[in-house]
């Protein structure tokens, strides 16, 4: 699929706008709460969705199709950020006001570090043949981790490049409002928020490559992926606010969530086969049919714990 410079450019500038709104809207660092976040993460979904519409019209169902494949394979993956932004959250003890802040330039660093792996991803795709066989093979080890050692989470300052930062950047063990940086006896430091936003940016980074991967086995379309891309990590701050407190319903998620990362494996391998990329149907039925199952499965395991869903503020 070819795209004209100007419809990319187009593309940037509404994004832009988006992220623009949305941070003017949250300038006061108020706290979100549950019917503001479902509001704003339905507007995401519309214009998400909106965007399919307009893909349908322009250049047909096969694209169309191939775009909402992306997304919902990309909005699904996006449930598992949720679960570790809320674990560093409750771990470095973020007041709710300035949660908000922390997703929004999360977002920004997410839609670079995926324009980046998109474009890189698919030039060795279109390339190397052979690049095919390692992305899958990747994926499926993922997927394995995914199913069998999901609960083994690393603390988040002993994040790699959480310590470098704190080795290299003087830090104040400290919040000072919403800023990332301050003056503490004459001298500029960074503060705990800011050693935060880096835990956060590094967490998607890694969770960059694999949804990236995963969307590359479906097309290697640089607009179609970057687009389902952007539109999914764009709602991802409204969908934290939504489920962080009922995370813990969704106890079998992420066993769906490793067989979309197999299947998404499995397809790339076979698709530089005699056997070839799967039909969009057929992967569109697959993904929409998992998340179903695992989140169906998840809350008929939970509908007997009398809980009530939790106020954003997990610490």
């Amino acid at each position: 699929m070819s795209v004209s410079w100007w419809v990319w450019a187009l593309l940037m500038l509404a994004i832009a706008a988006m992220l623009a709104v949305d941070l003017f809207l949250h300038r006061d660092n108020h706290v979100i709460g549950f019917r503001e976040a479902a509001t704003w993460s339905g507007i995401w979904i519309a214009a998400g969705l909106l965007f399919g519409v307009i893909l349908w019209a322009w250049q047909g169902g096969d694209v169309a199709g191939t775009y909402f494949a992306g997304y919902l394979i990309e909005k699904a993956l996006s449930i598992d950020n949720v679960f570790v932004f809320a674990m560093i959250f409750a771990y470095f003890g973020v007041p709710a006001a300035y949660q908000h802040k922390v997703l929004f330039w999360g977002v920004i660093g997410a839609l670079v570090f995926r324009f980046v792996f998109i474009f890189v991803g698919a030039e060795l795709l279109e390339t190397f043949f052979w690049t095919a066989y390692l992305f899958g093979a990747f994926l499926i080890l993922t997927a394995y981790k995914m199913a069998f050692r999901h609960g083994e989470q690393t603390p988040p300052d002993r994040n790699p490049v959480v310590r470098l930062v704190r080795r290299l950047v003087p830090t104040d063990p400290a919040y000072h409002g919403d800023r990332f940086f301050t003056r503490v006896d004459g001298r500029r430091v960074a503060t705990l928020l800011f050693v935060v936003l880096i835990a956060v940016e590094t967490t998607d980074l890694i969770f960059a490559i694999d949804s990236v991967a995963a969307i590359l086995a479906i097309t290697t379309s640089t607009f179609i992926v970057w687009t389902a891309n952007a539109f999914a990590i764009l709602g991802l701050r409204s969908l934290y606010f939504c489920l962080a407190g009922l995370l813990r319903r969704f106890v079998h998620l992420h066993y769906g969530l490793a067989v979309l990362l197999a299947f998404a494996g499995v397809k790339l391998i076979l698709s530089e086969t005699p056997v070839g990329k799967l039909p969009i149907p057929v992967t569109l039925g697959v993904i929409v049919a998992t998340i179903a199952v695992s989140i169906a499965w998840s809350l008929r395991s939970t509908s007997s714990r009398s809980e009530t869903p939790e106020p954003a503020q997990l610490p």
